[in-house]
């Protein structure tokens, strides 16, 4: 018999950004299930869109938002657990001794433009 997970509701984090957060779903063809992809903060919806179009839906033939205040959430961890584990995972280690690389487009090239 397979034991069902404990859930139980998660309190909302303050992203620190008074500006509404979207969640942002995707599909990217026409009988795909829509998937998570990430969160962006504007006003409006339409504004939203406009954000996660050019972030997320590049290639996307749905995309659907929804209010990240409106989103009820669930799980067998806390919001300040999971944050502990990515911590954990980014705190790789790095002394700086890591070599430089040297990418192909960018091979020779007298300077670098930063976005």
């Amino acid at each position: 018999m397979v034991e069902k997970a404990r859930r139980s509701a998660v309190e909302s984090d303050e992203r620190g950004n008074p500006t509404r957060q979207w969640e942002v779903f995707v599909r990217n063809e026409e009988g795909d299930p829509m998937r998570h992809v990430g969160s962006v903060a504007a006003a409006s919806g339409s504004e939203a869109h406009e954000h996660a179009s050019r972030l997320f839906g590049w290639y996307a033939a749905d995309i659907w938002l929804c209010p990240a205040d409106e989103v009820e959430r669930y799980s067998t961890r806390g919001l300040a657990e999971t944050a502990q584990e990515r911590s954990d995972d980014d705190d790789d280690g790095d002394d700086g001794s890591e070599e430089q690389r040297v990418y192909k487009e960018t091979a020779g090239a007298s300077e670098v433009n930063s976005l």
